[in-house]
Order: C-alpha cells, then structure tokens, then sequence
C-alpha cells in the first residue's frame, strides 16, 4: 500500500488522539526512522539507547539511537517480553494492523482527506525529510534508511516538497 507524507505538525494531531502504545510505537519510528514492524518486534531484554536492530524486511542490520527521554519512556511502557506486547499473546508484539487501524481512526477524527493514505509509514517518511533538511545529503540519508538505491531516499527525503506540490502550495 501507498503511504504519503503528512507534515509533522499535522502528524502531531493524529499522535495526540492515539492510544498511548500507539502514540509511543509511532515516536519511535519518527525518532529512528525504523519501520513500525521493527518497532512493535523491539525486545525488552534487548532495549537500549544504542543498539542494533535487524530489519524484518530486508534482513539487514541497522544502528540507532533512542534518546534518553524515549527510552525512559519505552523502558515503562515495556512488557516482560515485548516492549509493545501483543493484546492476546505477551511473547508476541502489537501488530502493524493495530498501529494502522488507531491511525485511520485519528485521521477520520480529523477529518481528513480520505484520498490521503496516512500510515504508520508516514512516520519514517517524516524521519527521512527531518534527516535531509538537518544534513542536506542524500547519501547520508539513505544509509540511515539502509536503502538499496538513491532514487527510493529522494522520494522519501523530498516528500515534504512533492508534497506542496500536489496540494498547489
């Protein structure tokens, strides 16, 4: 499925009418550009403000860094097992489909354009455009998002501006 950009000042509306795991699985996602399934599949036992995540699509290894405020944050909200368990099985994490399900549920609270495909892959989107306005360089972007190619990170990193174009401002 498509996902689009949304502006962080809006996407910061929809965080505010999610659930607070939600909410909390979402700012992760914007704070390491990590994917909401690697998000939701971070261990407890694993959880650290350095650390190295395994991308569940692409197999590959990726470093981040979770600021201090975030991961007190995550530290209290961290099940047994699971930092996001899941609501039925505490060994297995929340599901893409929740996270997913709560975001549409905001965006019709707002009223926005059903044609606008919010997802939880906004998020990462979001990180990309933050990352390329703070640094300018795409490369050091797409090493940050462990794109294959430079063409994927230039649509994410410039979604803000195909953005504006497409609405006409």
């Amino acid at each position: 499925m498509r996902s689009d950009y949304i502006f962080r000042q809006e996407f910061g509306h929809i965080l505010a009418a999610l659930t607070a795991p939600n909410r909390l699985a979402l700012e992760t996602s914007l704070a390491t550009g990590l994917r909401i399934g690697d998000v939701l599949s971070l261990r407890s036992d694993r959880l650290a403000q350095r650390m190295t995540v395994r991308e569940s699509k692409t197999g590959k290894t990726k470093r981040v860094r979770i600021p201090t405020e975030l991961l007190e944050r995550l530290q209290r909200q961290a099940g047994k097992y699971m930092v996001f368990e899941g609501r039925i099985d505490p060994k297995r994490p929340r599901t893409r489909q929740a996270v997913y399900k709560d975001i549409k549920r905001a965006c019709r609270l707002f009223r926005l354009p059903t044609a606008l495909q919010i997802s939880p892959h906004s998020a990462r989107k979001i990180y990309a455009v933050d990352q390329y306005h703070k640094s300018g360089d795409l490369k050091r972007v797409q090493r940050l998002l462990n794109h294959e190619t430079e063409a994927v990170t230039m649509v994410y990193a410039m979604a803000d501006q195909l953005t504006r174009r497409r609405m006409g401002t």
